[in-house]
């Protein structure tokens, strides 16, 4: 008896091991993913703008019906999840450039979302309203698994390419197109005038409107009034403005921009800034003179009156114009300024200056510095860069050169009044 007791132990533990449990699996009857998007954030834009559009994707799908069943093989993939997610944005009908690609969200299981970003730029001529942006989703899902035995499993995917809308708004706004621009006395390092026209291609008609220049990066036109109050400012309608600007000195001749810009009050009572509009504005050189006359000629000691010859070669006129000279040793000067008057581009003048040489004086060429002094078309006043006025001593010759020779000149005198005392003394006896 108790060698039976123990036999069927052994056979117990024997049978508890043999018998394995049966691991019950679940199958989704039914089910597939539901995509939706909306973007994030505002969907208002106004014309000409780049935008950041933020979008939404979200899965909604459910699995509607599950059968858990002993011999089931659990599937690894659900069919409401959206697997190689892509969301690709068009342009539709809307006036808007789209400037990114296609975008990979990867797996996405039912009740998640996810966000994708797009660049996009509003039509600076975009019409106010709103526009529907069609996004492109693809993915794929699991919508059948079929079971063989109770080990092997196979799946069947399919693919789904569908497009989804999503609305935009653009705003009605006043849009800026300068329509010309006309310079006037515009010329390297002077001041001078810029008339704009100006029109409002936009659908919004602005109150209380300022039209601003604004000076572009480092261009150098620099807006010296820069506000105009123009007050309404209708849709399709054309404003002339006048501005005055300066032209750093440092320019050269070619064309620069500037920006110009409106403040506006709309129709909502809020105060606006319109988009910038660049334009070009022809630029003209320098004023810019010479001394076209020959050099002087003068001997030491001496005094004489020299006539210089400025001509403008520069671009614009100049008025008032003084020329002055600056003596400098061995020379002197009582009368070392003079009048020119006005000088168009080509024109020139003669100045007469009168100039002493002291006798001391080397005999070669110099050159005295000379400027202009002058008024621009705004009445502004300018001093010219300076210029060299030539001047050769020479020594003396002929006449001249016994007269300014002190020892010829002593041997003269001593002549003379030698014969002069001879003279008296014959008429004395």
């Amino acid at each position: 008896m108790r060698n039976i007791g123990k036999l069927f132990c052994i056979l117990l533990i024997l049978c508890a091991y043999s018998i394995s449990p049966v691991v019950a699996g679940t199958k989704y009857m039914e089910g597939s993913p539901q995509i939706s998007a909306y973007i994030s954030g505002p969907n208002e834009f106004n014309p000409g703008n780049d935008v950041q559009l933020t979008v939404v994707i979200e899965n909604t799908g459910l699995n509607e019906f599950k059968l858990v069943q002993s011999g089931i093989v659990n599937r690894e993939d659900l069919p409401n999840t959206a697997k190689f997610l892509t969301v690709a944005p068009n342009t539709g009908n809307a006036p808007v450039i789209i400037k990114s690609d296609s975008q990979m969200l990867g797996d996405m299981q039912g009740g998640d979302n996810r966000k994708a970003t797009f660049l996009m730029k509003i039509n600076s001529d975009a019409d106010s309203g709103t526009y529907m942006l069609p996004l492109t989703i693809n993915y794929t899902y699991l919508y059948q698994a079929e079971q063989f035995g109770f080990d092997s499993i196979q799946y069947f995917y399919k693919q789904v390419n569908e497009t989804l809308e999503i609305p935009i708004k653009i705003q009605s706004v006043v849009s800026i197109d300068v329509q010309s621009v006309t310079p006037e006395h515009l010329n390297v390092g002077t001041e001078g005038y810029l008339t704009m026209k100006i029109k409002n291609t936009g659908s919004e008609d602005g109150t209380k409107a300022i039209v601003k220049i604004l000076r572009n990066s480092n261009s150098p036109i620099v807006p010296t009034d820069s506000s105009i109050y123009i007050g309404d400012f209708l849709s399709g309608s054309i404003v002339e403005c006048r501005y005055k600007v300066s032209v750093s000195k440092d320019a050269v001749p070619q064309v620069y921009p500037v920006s110009i810009e409106v403040v506006y009050k709309n129709k909502e009572g809020d105060f606006m800034t319109s988009r910038n509009d660049t334009v070009g504005v022809p630029v003209g050189g320098k004023v810019v003179f010479e001394v076209i006359s020959n050099s002087a000629e003068i001997n030491p000691g001496n005094k004489k009156i020299i006539n210089v010859e400025y001509k403008n070669t520069g671009e614009t006129t100049i008025y008032s114009t003084q020329a002055r000279i600056i003596a400098v040793d061995p020379f002197t000067s009582n009368d070392d300024i003079a009048f020119l008057g006005d000088l168009r581009p080509g024109e020139s003048a003669i100045a007469s200056y009168e100039v002493n040489v002291d006798r001391s004086a080397t005999i070669k060429e110099y050159g005295l510095d000379s400027e202009l002094r002058y008024r621009d078309a705004l009445d502004n006043t300018y001093i010219s860069d300076t210029m060299k006025v030539k001047i050769i001593v020479r020594s003396p010759v002929g006449i001249s050169a016994v007269f300014s020779n002190p020892v010829y000149l002593s041997i003269i005198v001593t002549g003379i009044i030698g014969c002069a005392y001879l003279a008296y003394h014959y008429r004395k006896k």
